[in-house]
């Protein structure tokens, strides 16, 4: 009886590790916001200053990334996923991954390019905006998705446990993120037109996320990586790209979460080069 009652309380414990992870992504999402927000509160007397909170916002929202990551990796491994972890980990998605890069964004970038009163600035708020509605939408397809498999057999698409449809919430802040890791300074120190072109390009590139993340664009979900026979060179070849992340992690991020956020879109380039091919193939047989 005793030992059914210890097995009982540690099984209690195991699901309690992956909601810790959860709770690390919402603390370094709320943490990005406050250094956001205190960079753009001294961006006019300071911009060099900033550029360090904005820096920081940035690298809080890569690691909320790794908490993300482990939260769903550890409730896979210890099988401890629950209805109310999926929801309170989107709720933190939504935090960490929509509204911090958004706010970063815009302290960085958009609030000093542009006046308030002027189109361009209600355009890249209205783009902000979609950004975040967007990942929410995404968010929302994935929990329907993994509870809700009845539905999905009457006429949505099926769960593919070796893709994500449409591209996850993550990699779209990490991308915003990395840019900013990489070039830290506000935008409106580079010159007003300089500055408004750079402006300009981040607010096409949110708008291109946004629409990832709605797409039906295949994304790798990498779940089962480091499962199989193989798992001895993933765990080198994840150790290779953490060591060139602590030594050039300014450059690497960045082409990480390029590579990540466009190999969905080649994928289905490719997919429609292939396409005409095969129907020729068959029409000769």
């Amino acid at each position: 009886m005793p030992e059914e009652i210890n097995n009982s309380r540690f099984r209690k414990g195991l699901y309690l590790i992956p909601s810790t992870f959860t709770a690390g992504n919402i603390a370094m999402g709320f943490l990005a916001v406050l250094a956001s927000l205190r960079g753009f509160q001294i961006i006019a007397e300071n911009p060099a200053k900033a550029a360090v909170y904005f820096d920081y916002a940035a690298i809080y929202i890569g690691l909320a990334i790794i908490f993300d990551t482990l939260d769903g990796r550890v409730a896979r491994m210890t099988k401890t996923t629950t209805e109310i972890g999926v929801q309170l980990d989107s709720f933190a998605d939504v935090l960490t991954f929509g509204i911090a890069p958004t706010i970063l964004v815009y302290s960085w970038g958009i609030g000093n390019s542009f006046n308030e009163q002027s189109s361009i600035h209600g355009l890249a708020v209205f783009v902000l905006f979609m950004y975040l509605m967007c990942g929410a939408f995404r968010l929302a397809r994935f929990n329907l998705q993994s509870l809700r498999p009845r539905v999905l057999a009457e006429g949505s698409q099926k769960v593919d446990k070796k893709n994500f449809v449409g591209l996850p919430i993550p990699p779209a802040a990490g991308l915003v993120a990395s840019i900013i890791h990489f070039s830290p300074m506000p935008l409106y120190t580079y010159g007003e037109n300089i500055g408004n072109v750079y402006s300009i390009l981040m607010i096409m590139l949110l708008a291109c996320l946004g629409l990832l993340m709605v797409s039906t664009f295949k994304y790798s979900s990498f779940k089962s990586a480091g499962m199989g026979k193989r798992s001895i060179y993933f765990i080198l070849l994840v150790a290779a790209i953490v060591m060139s992340m602590w030594l050039y992690s300014r450059y690497v991020l960045l082409i990480i979460s390029l590579i990540y956020c466009s190999h969905g879109v080649i994928w289905y380039l490719f997919g429609l080069l292939k396409r005409p091919q095969k129907t020729v193939e068959t029409s000769n047989t």
